[in-house]
C-alpha cells in the first residue's frame, strides 16, 4: 500500500487527467517507471484498463418512465433489490424512453422545519406557494451578500458576485445560478452580463427579433431555451430541430455543426435575415451556447434560493434554528452558522435541561442547543428528561432533577456531561458546585426513587421528601470557586464539539480578520501551492519521527470557521516546537496542498498569535476577483486609500476564475495608515476577508 500510495500522490490533482499526460507532467513518476519494473508493469496495466467501465453503476436519482412494462423495451438487471436498466442514459433516450432525475435536497426539509417553527412561535402560516417574488428585504440582504445558509449562494465566490451583481428581481437569481459554473466564469460571460445590468446603454441586439428573447439576460445568450427560440424565430427551425441543434452544440462535432450552420443560414435567408447578420448571430450561438444552461433547472434552484433568502430575511431566528438542526452532524458547518447567528445579533445558548428539546429550539431572542448535541447523553436519557419535564413541569433544582429522572439512563456520566456543557446553569449554582454535588444528588435521588417505588413518599404526606428539603439548604452546598473561563470553554468544546458561550479566539477577531488571508472553510477555494496565512487554536498535535530521525508534526488547527490540518516539516518544527502546544493560539504562514480531497496547509512559518502585528505588518493586500469587477470599484478603492494616508504600502491582487493572479502596487501616493475604519470600508466594498496585512 505505501508504494501504491506514493505513486498515486504523484498523479497531478486534476479531474480526469490521462495517465500519459500525468507521466509527461510529473518527472518523478516518469523516473520511477524507468527505474522500477514493478511500477512500469503497474502503469502499463493501468493504461490498458484506462477508460473501461469499472462496474455497472446506478444513477441515484434517475427514474425511467415508460408506457408499457420496461421488459418490452430494454434489458434489466437486479442488484441489492434495486432494478436497473442495462442501457445507459443516452441509449435510453435513443430508443424513446424518458429518464427523469428526482433529486432529494435536505434544504427542502430545512425549509419545512423553518415554517413549522414560525407557526409554533409566531402563529404565522408561511405559504411558500404564494410568496411574493419581489420582496425588497430579501433582495437587500442578498445585495449585502449576507447569504450564509441560503441555498446555492453560500460560497465566498458567490457572495462576491452577489455584492457586484446586486440582484433585485427573481430573473437575476436564475441568471446567477446559471452563470456560476466553470465555463461561464472563464469565458467572461459574467463580466459581460454584470456590465450590461448596470449600464443598459451598452446593450445591443444584432436583430430586432432577438430583443424579446434576450432582454431578460441583457442581450447575453445564457439559456439553452434561448438558443432554441432564436433558431425557431430567425431560421424557422421546428422545436424538434431546435432541440437537436441544442444537443449538437453541446457535443461540438465539426461535421454536425457545419450541417446545422448551413440549415440555420438557409432558414435565416428564407426569413429575410441578411447573411452578415445571420453569420454574426450564428457565431454568438456557437460561442455562448457551449456554456448554455437549462433555464428550467436554474429556475427551480433559484426558487429554493429565494425561499431560503426570504425566510432568513423575515424569520431569522427560526431560519437559523432549522439550519443548525439540519447540520447537527457537521461540526465545521455548526461553527460557521453559530458565528453567522452572532453576526445577526442572535444569541446561541448552551443546552438546558429545562428549555432544550432533542434538536435546536428558539425563543424570541435566542437559539437553544439541543440535548442530542451533548456527548454521552443518549436518546434514552433525553427521552427520560423530556418525559419527566412534560409530566411534572420544569426541574426546580439539581436534587429535584435526580429525584425525578430515570437514574439508570441518566447516570453519573450523563449528569457530569450536562453540568460541564452548561445544561444545568439555571439551577443558580456554579458548575464547580454542581460537580461537587453529583455523588450526593445521585444518592438522594436513588433513595427517593426507592422509597417512592415502595410507596413511602414522605413522613408528612406532603409529597416532598424531607431529605430533599434538608439537602437543598444553602449551608449544605459547598462554597467553592467557579472553574476558570478557559476550563469551562474547554469542557464545552469537549462535550459539544465547539465553543458556545464564548470562544478563546474572541479577543483575536480583529487580528485574524486583518492578518489572515484564509479561514478553515475557504481553503478549498484556493489553487494548489497558493500561499495563505491562517490563525487558530492548536486542537490536536501528532508528532512523528521521520526516516532521518527528525521530528515533524501534524497539527489540527481550529479557527472561528472550523478546523483544518497543518503539516509541519522538521525544519519549521525545530523553530516552532515551543509555540505549538495544545490549545495554544498560533498563526501559520504556508502553502495550500490539494493532493488529497481535503486541503492541507504545509507550514513555512509559525508564530504565537500575540506576535502577529509585530511580525507581519509589512504591507496591505486587497484581494479582488476579476469576475464582475469594473473601473468604478477601483475608483472607490482609490478614494478610500486617499482618505487614510500613512506609511504602509498597498498592493492589489487580481484573481481570475481559474485562480491565476496578478499583483499591482498602488503607488507611493496611496500608502495608508492601518485602522479598523480602513478595513471596514475596503471590506464593505470588496467583500469580507478581501483585505489582509502581510
Amino acid at each position: 500500500y505505501p508504494v501504491v500510495d506514493q505513486i498515486a500522490q504523484m498523479i497531478p490533482a486534476e479531474l480526469n487527467i490521462p495517465i500519459q499526460q500525468a507521466l509527461e507532467r510529473e518527472p518523478k513518476l516518469k523516473g520511477l517507471v524507468a527505474s522500477d519494473t514493478r511500477v512500469a508493469q503497474l502503469i502499463a496495466t493501468s493504461q490498458a484498463l484506462e477508460g473501461l467501465a469499472r462496474h455497472a453503476s446506478t444513477h441515484a436519482a434517475g427514474v425511467v418512465i415508460s408506457d408499457k412494462p420496461l421488459t418490452e423495451y430494454v434489458p434489466l438487471f437486479k442488484a441489492n433489490e434495486q432494478i436497473s436498466t442495462q442501457y445507459s442514459m443516452k441509449d435510453l433516450e435513443k430508443i424513446g424512453l424518458l429518464k427523469m432525475d428526482f433529486l432529494g435536497l435536505k434544504t427542502l426539509t430545512m425549509i419545512h422545519q423553518t415554517i413549522q417553527i414560525v407557526k409554533r412561535t409566531r402563529n404565522i402560516h408561511v405559504d411558500l406557494e404564494n410568496l411574493p417574488l419581489d420582496d425588497a428585504k430579501a433582495y437587500e440582504m442578498l445585495q449585502r451578500a449576507e447569504s450564509l445558509g441560503v441555498f446555492q449562494l453560500e460560497s465566498s465566490g458567490m457572495r462576491d458576485l452577489l455584492r457586484k451583481m446586486k440582484p433585485n428581481r427573481f430573473d437575476h437569481l436564475v441568471a446567477l445560478l446559471a452563470l456560476y459554473r466553470p465555463g461561464p466564469l472563464g469565458s467572461g460571460m459574467i463580466d459581460d452580463l454584470v456590465h450590461r445590468m448596470h449600464r443598459s446603454s451598452v446593450i445591443k441586439y444584432d436583430h430586432p427579433a432577438l430583443e424579446p428573447i434576450l432582454k431578460e439576460t441583457y442581450g447575453v445568450i445564457l439559456y439553452q431555451e434561448q438558443v432554441m427560440r432564436i433558431v425557431n424565430e430567425l431560421a424557422g427551425f421546428t422545436l424538434a430541430q431546435a432541440d437537436s441543434l441544442r444537443r449538437a452544440i453541446g457535443k461540438k462535432i465539426p461535421e454536425i455543426m457545419e450541417r446545422e450552420k448551413k440549415a440555420f443560414m438557409d432558414g435565416a435567408a428564407r426569413k429575410g435575415v441578411p447573411a452578415k447578420v445571420a453569420e454574426r448571430i450564428w457565431n454568438l450561438i456557437d460561442y455562448f451556447s457551449g456554456y448554455g444552461f437549462n433555464k428550467s433547472h436554474s429556475t427551480a434552484y433559484a426558487l429554493i434560493s429565494y425561499q431560503t433568502a426570504y425566510l432568513k430575511a423575515h424569520y431569522p431566528i427560526e431560519f437559523m434554528t432549522a439550519l443548525l438542526t439540519s447540520e447537527i452532524g457537521n461540526t465545521n458547518r455548526i461553527v460557521q452558522y453559530i458565528e453567522e447567528s452572532k453576526r445577526m445579533k442572535i444569541r446561541v445558548l448552551p443546552p438546558s435541561v429545562n428549555e432544550s428539546y432533542s434538536e435546536f429550539t428558539c425563543r424570541e431572542s435566542y437559539i437553544r442547543f439541543g440535548l442530542i448535541a451533548v456527548k454521552n447523553v443518549g436518546s434514552t436519557a433525553i427521552e427520560s428528561i423530556l418525559g419527566e419535564r412534560e409530566k411534572g413541569g420544569p426541574f426546580k433544582s439539581f436534587f429535584d432533577f435526580t429525584q425525578r429522572v430515570d437514574l439508570r439512563v441518566c447516570n453519573r456520566k450523563v449528569l457530569e456531561s450536562l453540568i460541564k456543557c452548561g445544561a444545568m446553569d439555571e439551577f443558580g449554582l456554579r458548575r464547580s458546585q454542581l460537580m461537587a454535588l453529583v455523588d450526593r444528588a445521585l444518592e438522594i435521588g436513588s433513595n427517593f426513587q426507592k422509597d417512592r417505588n415502595r410507596g413511602q413518599l414522605s413522613f408528612f404526606g406532603s409529597g416532598k421528601n424531607t431529605a430533599s428539603v434538608f439537602q437543598e439548604e444553602e449551608s449544605d452546598i459547598p462554597d467553592i470557586p467557579e472553574w476558570s473561563e478557559s476550563q469551562m470553554l474547554a469542557y464545552e468544546r469537549e462535550l459539544l464539539g465547539f465553543y458556545v458561550t464564548s470562544h478563546p479566539l474572541a479577543k483575536y477577531v480583529k487580528t485574524l480578520k486583518n492578518y489572515a488571508s484564509a479561514t478553515a472553510d475557504t481553503l478549498s477555494e484556493y489553487r494548489d501551492q497558493t500561499e495563505v496565512t491562517i490563525g487558530g487554536l492548536v486542537d490536536n498535535l501528532r508528532e512523528i519521527i521521520t526516516k532521518k530521525g527528525d521530528k515533524m508534526a501534524f497539527v489540527n488547527l481550529q479557527d472561528l470557521a472550523g478546523s483544518c490540518e497543518v503539516v509541519v516539516f522538521p525544519d519549521v518544527y525545530r523553530n516552532a516546537q515551543s509555540v505549538i502546544r495544545k490549545d495554544a493560539p498560533i498563526f501559520v504562514r504556508g502553502r495550500i496542498n490539494l493532493r488529497d480531497d481535503i486541503p492541507k496547509i504545509l507550514a513555512e512559518e509559525i508564530v504565537p498569535l500575540d506576535d502577529v502585528k509585530k511580525r507581519f505588518t509589512r504591507l496591505i493586500s486587497v484581494d479582488l476577483r476579476t469576475v464582475g469587477l469594473d473601473i468604478e470599484m477601483l475608483k472607490q478603492i482609490r478614494r478610500i486609500l486617499q482618505h487614510h494616508k500613512g506609511n504602509t504600502p498597498v498592493y492589489l491582487t487580481f484573481r481570475d476564475p481559474e485562480g491565476k493572479s496578478v499583483v499591482l502596487y498602488s503607488g507611493e501616493d496611496l500608502k495608508v495608515e492601518i485602522t479598523d475604519e480602513l478595513f471596514e470600508s475596503l471590506e464593505e466594498l470588496a467583500g469580507e476577508s478581501s483585505v489582509t496585512i502581510r
